[in-house]
């Protein structure tokens, strides 16, 4: 907890710092990131979403406990300092059970916030906006804040059991659209009024001051607005820093918050650097990170197809298609138009469905034939060249290994390079 209160801190002091919260539980990505993070010295944030890991186990299959103990067991074994890893979870409430009445809902939701504080999660974003089975659409302000100090609550109480004393932060408030990245495709965004942001905060407050809660109040450092960024299947909402004047300047007025903004993938180094200058100062990252991933392994894919005869190959190019055609629960709902329209989304699409595949057994078995069959001597440079001119540059500088394993890391890393320099600030020691 204390790495992102004085984080906050230092921000409002003036530093222009922030930090990145890398959303994914793929273990590549997560090596990329605390590899990155040992390399430079600093604190890394890993956050799970509420329909990722949950108390009967979300999409990965892991519940929280599982999910910090599959962390905290791959940084152990990168030499990365646990004192310096910050463990979140995302909009944590009701979300993963809108088709329940509010009753059942929020108790699971109730059962959902102690299983993560109980797992050592120290930074919970508390997310009760969307509206349940029996409830009206969309919630008023004050409904969302009832429900999100009543898990607060148990939160604070689930934190002393276990701990002795509370020792969370806490992240209020949602962004619009949908967590993950637009549904449909996007030409403009609204940005969140100053007056619905202090309508926001005004309601939490009250809510908390009932729950007898008032004194976590400089514990609550990120709201969570939509500054304007988004993207959908093939297209990027940059962020337009005129378009958040007054948003910015309204959060100058709390002494312990900065703005968190969601759905910042794909933005570009400098949208990143402002958005953290103009006090968006939480940033995640998620889609991005798996798309990298993903980039590299066609690449690798491709290299390999060039070195192989077909059936000694992986085929993990068509090993994933024929799993995303069997099993399409994951996209069918988010891809649209003709077969040819729907093909390409399923392999490039920004939203980057096919992260939901990777611990496919068939896909996962293609993927450590694909590396096997390539890990056994140095690639061609021409080829690397060819199909990850990025990483080739570090090759020919005997900076990187023309192995496998290690470009993917290094070419996920370079997303990481982009949020790591835009959260620098003009102070060093910002966590």
């Amino acid at each position: 907890m204390k790495h992102l209160i004085e984080m906050v801190e230092l921000h409002k002091a003036g530093a222009g710092n922030g930090i990145y919260a890398v959303c994914s539980a793929h273990p590549l990505v997560l090596e990329a990131a605390i590899r990155f993070a040992r390399d430079h010295h600093t604190a890394l944030l890993v956050e799970a979403t509420s329909n990722q890991v949950d108390q009967f186990g979300g999409y990965t299959g892991m519940t929280p406990a599982d999910f910090h103990g599959f962390v905290s067991q791959l940084a152990n074994k990168l030499d990365f300092p646990l004192s310096q890893l910050i463990l979140g979870g995302d909009h944590l409430g009701p979300n993963r059970w809108q088709n329940l009445t509010a009753s059942e809902a929020m108790a699971n939701a109730e059962d959902l916030i102690k299983s993560y504080v109980a797992a050592g999660f120290q930074k919970i974003h508390l997310d009760c906006s969307m509206s349940c089975e029996d409830d009206p659409v969309p919630l008023t302000d004050e409904i969302v804040a009832e429900r999100a100090a009543r898990l607060a609550k148990i939160a604070e109480q689930t934190s002393r059991e276990h701990f002795g004393e509370p020792d969370l932060v806490y992240v209020i408030g949602t962004e619009v659209p949908v967590p993950g990245g637009a549904h449909e495709a996007l030409t403009e965004l609204e940005v969140t009024t100053p007056e619905a942001a202090r309508a926001t905060l005004e309601a939490h407050r009250l809510a908390f001051e009932k729950q007898g809660l008032a004194d976590i109040w400089p514990r609550i450092i990120g709201l969570v607005v939509q500054p304007g960024v988004e993207f959908d299947h093939t297209h990027v909402i940059d962020y337009r820093p005129e378009k958040a004047v007054a948003l910015s300047e309204m959060v100058q007025g709390y002494d312990s918050l900065v703005f968190e903004a969601h759905s910042t993938d794909y933005q570009t180094p400098q949208a990143l650097r402002q958005l953290v200058k103009d006090h968006f100062a939480i940033l995640k990252v998620g889609p991005a990170l798996t798309f990298a991933l993903r980039e590299a392994l066609f690449s690798l894919a491709a290299i390999e197809e060039e070195l192989l005869p077909a059936k000694a190959s992986s085929g993990l190019r068509q090993v994933l298609e024929s799993v995303m055609l069997d099993r399409p629960e994951y996209w069918q709902s988010h891809y649209h138009g003709d077969g040819h329209a729907r093909r390409l989304a399923r392999g490039y699409s920004y939203s980057d469905r096919v992260r939901y595949y990777w611990p496919d057994s068939q896909i996962d078995d293609a993927f450590e034939r694909l590396v096997r069959n390539l890990a056994d001597e140095p690639i061609p440079l021409p080829l690397v060249s060819q199909y990850l001119p990025l990483q080739y540059r570090k090759v020919r500088e005997e900076a990187l290994k023309a192995a496998p394993r290690e470009l993917i890391i290094d070419h996920i890393q370079d997303i990481l390079r982009q949020y790591h320099a835009a959260c620098q600030g003009a102070s060093s020691h910002n966590a």
